[in-house]
């Protein structure tokens, strides 16, 4: 097992001792006594990696990306838009401090990206270039990025996302201007730019077997034939709980079989929020089948989650009402798809359930038409990061005002959410939210239900 200062272990026994998956919502507990993700990957041969933003590569978050992980991707800042934002401008801090954190925690880094259609600066693409012009100014920037990194970093996602959904090649800045031989041109510069780095083409619903994939597997066969430096194809694998490809191994196995090593390289599955126990269960059996399927191929050297953090998702801003995508939760809790992927890795399998979160329903006054109730949610050797409970009223009570909670009410069924600032609910504390109801001829108390 990797070494870990006494502090770390310490602030991270205390985070996570006693967490316990309980009812919909609870997170998974880790132990410090866990193999760490980093070394059962190691055990298996793969590199086990992370995406990281750099301003928060400190406390609980630099524990767990240092101590997990044996790969940082930097999530945004490599891309040609925070590095150089104006001509000839360059910043270079937060990669600099990705990679220099990596490499005082044995860490490798995959770059991320040299060629892509999006996040680029704005006198890039407001520009007015010819084919020449364009042609330098991206092998420029190749040789600029890639040979300022020159032996830091192990691979480099090249070329990002160049195909459509039907195979067809993606009109870009580079396609529309260069050509299909960007490609091509691009490769060829980062390994003049880089010769150690592994060089890969990087795209997403490339999982399966489909038109999609069936290009990349196209153009990485031609490369290949022309002599083009290609070392491996990326499939970025940001998937829907329960929509894990079927041909996923089949697909890893014909790139490597191509000659290629494969990466999934942006791994996180979203659901629909809030998370319940189903949602969460079927979350751990896809991160475990997306594991298990690069395991059993030896050239898929690399798994990387995108972001391991609820906190540091891009889902819930990019897909309105779906989150949840990550291994951990958004108070460094991990999930239960944090041990489908040990699992896989033939790593510890979720620890038994230690403690409990509760609901209780109260009625706080009560007069001749209506009432003012109240929900309180406790935990106790177990946490939340959100929460949701359920009731039914026997007797035609109607809510009409909630505070604290988002309650909706359908027939006699009523189902109230966390607001967005108190979904969390640590272990030993509790929230409570209330509402008011209407009556007539009787009020019992209903049973609630967290979950």
């Amino acid at each position: 097992m990797r070494s870990s200062s006494p502090s770390f272990r310490a602030r991270l026994a205390a985070l996570l001792a006693g967490a316990a998956t309980v009812g919909a919502l609870l997170t998974g507990a880790a132990h410090a006594a866990d193999t760490p993700l980093r070394d059962l990957g190691a055990a298996k041969g793969k590199v086990i990696g992370t995406a990281v933003t750099g301003s928060r590569l400190t406390g609980t978050y630099g524990d767990l990306a240092g101590a997990q992980f044996s790969s940082l991707t930097p999530g945004n800042a490599m891309k040609w838009g925070s590095v150089e934002p104006v001509r000839n401008s360059f910043d270079w801090a937060e990669a600099d401090q990705i990679v220099a954190f990596a490499q005082a925690h044995g860490q490798q880094v995959r770059g991320h990206t040299l060629v892509w259609h999006s996040q680029n600066p704005s006198w890039l693409t407001n520009g007015s270039w010819t084919s020449a012009q364009l042609g330098t100014l991206l092998q420029n920037h190749i040789a600029t990025e890639a040979g300022r990194y020159k032996g830091k970093i192990a691979a480099w996602d090249v070329v990002n996302e160049p195909f459509n959904e039907d195979g067809t090649y993606r009109s870009t800045l580079w396609y529309d201007g260069l050509g299909a031989d960007y490609i091509a041109n691009a490769l060829t510069w980062a390994r003049a730019a880089d010769p150690a780095a592994k060089l890969y083409v990087n795209d997403y619903n490339v999982e399966g077997v489909n038109a999609k994939s069936t290009a990349l597997y196209n153009l990485v066969r031609s490369l290949k034939e022309r002599g083009v430096p290609i070392d491996g194809v990326g499939l970025q694998a940001h998937l829907v709980v329960g929509q894990v490809p079927s041909t996923l191994q089949q697909n890893i196995q014909r790139f490597a079989d191509l000659g290629v090593d494969v990466a999934i390289t942006e791994l996180d599955v979203r659901m629909t929020l809030p998370s319940d126990s189903a949602e969460l269960a079927q979350q751990k059996a896809d991160y475990k089948a997306v594991t298990a399927a690069c395991a059993a191929v030896a050239r898929c050297v690399n798994l990387t989650v995108w972001g391991f953090t609820d906190s540091d998702s891009w889902v819930e801003s990019t897909f309105p009402g779906q989150g949840a995508a990550t291994p951990y939760d958004a108070n460094y809790a991990p999930k239960p798809a944090y041990y489908g992927i040990a699992e896989a890795l033939g790593g510890t399998t979720t620890p038994p359930q230690t403690g409990a979160c509760t609901a209780s329903y109260g009625v706080g006054s009560q007069w001749n038409t209506g009432f003012t109730g109240n929900v309180t949610i406790s935990c106790s050797g177990a946490a939340l990061s959100s929460w949701k409970v359920t009731w039914t009223y026997g007797a035609g009570q109607q809510i009409t005002q909630a505070w604290n909670a988002n309650c909706t009410q359908s027939g006699a069924a009523v189902t109230c959410v966390n607001a967005s600032y108190n979904g969390s609910v640590p272990d030993g504390g509790s929230v409570s939210f209330g509402f008011n109801a209407s009556w007539s001829g009787s009020n019992p108390v209903p049973v609630v239900t967290l979950g």
